[in-house]
């Protein structure tokens, strides 16, 4: 009887052992979004690497370990996985986006814009920074039609995101359409009114259109949320005493990482 028992045993033991330490290639991917969901980086990582060294044909694992590896801003890396992914399913999503924000942050601006061409023909993208990235990349290439119908998707998506407003607003000013500009600028401030930023640049479009007063109040505004705001207070100053002869001064600057408030958004992340 008590080698019964024993033999049990023995066979429940056997029968245990892998139900504990099984671990596939599906499972170390599983964990590895979670993980990355979570924004825990390192764990991602790992779990991603374990599960390619089990399954060197998983595009989720290696799209996993792209968009990871983007996220730790390293972006030549995150090629290198996204690429291998691709290998194996041409058009698996997360990999053609991971691919193209890689690009993207390494400023190869021509390449991403093709990436993200590759995206959008691929499946239905419903993700805003998907195209607010590709629009500052076409304004880089100064292919500004181009960015302003990226960055009119980006804000159709997400019309509360002011900085893409601003760009908008910025490019416009470039083609000289300062109504246009004027209402971008009007979108953003709907949103924000604590955004320096957006004051100066709708200050801007307001001289561009001849209505100095108007822009001179924004001006204020500006440096009233942000006193120290050097173009803002070169831009007022070039307005005193000469209203009808003002010329816009200040720099068009993409800025879609930067906000006179501090807050802003990522393209990535840019989130």
């Amino acid at each position: 009887m008590q080698s019964k028992v024993l033999v049990i045993g023995l066979l429940l033991v056997i029968l245990l052992i892998p139900a504990v330490q099984a671990e596939d290639a599906n499972e170390w991917t599983s964990r590895g979004w979670a993980a990355l969901d979570a924004a825990q980086y390192a764990n991602a990582l790992t779990y991603f690497n374990n599960a390619i060294a089990l399954d060197t044909s998983s595009a989720s694992a290696y799209s996993g370990k792209a968009v990871t590896l983007n996220a730790l801003a390293d972006y030549n890396g995150a090629l290198d996985a996204a690429a291998k992914a691709l290998a194996v399913s041409p058009k698996y999503e997360k990999a053609l986006n991971a691919r193209a924000y890689a690009l993207f942050r390494l400023q190869k601006y021509g390449e991403s814009v093709a990436a993200y061409d590759a995206l959008f023909s691929t499946t239905q993208v419903n993700t805003p920074d998907a195209y607010c990235n590709q629009g500052y990349a076409y304004w880089m290439l100064n292919k500004t039609d181009n960015a302003v119908t990226a960055y009119k998707k980006c804000t159709a998506f997400n019309p509360t995101d002011i900085m893409s407003w601003n760009n908008l607003g910025l490019i416009y000013i470039d083609q000289g359409k300062y109504e246009n500009a004027l209402s971008a600028f009007d979108s953003g401030t709907s949103q924000s009114v604590l955004n320096a930023t957006l004051w100066n640049n709708k200050g801007k479009a307001l001289v561009g259109l001849g209505r100095t007063s108007e822009a001179q109040d924004c001006f204020n505004k500006a440096i009233g949320i942000d006193p120290g705001y050097t173009d803002a207070l070169n831009n007022r100053e070039s307005m005193r005493g000469q209203l009808q002869v003002y010329q816009i001064t200040g720099t068009v600057t993409p800025t879609p990482t930067i906000s006179r408030i501090g807050t802003f958004y990522t393209t990535a992340p840019p989130t």
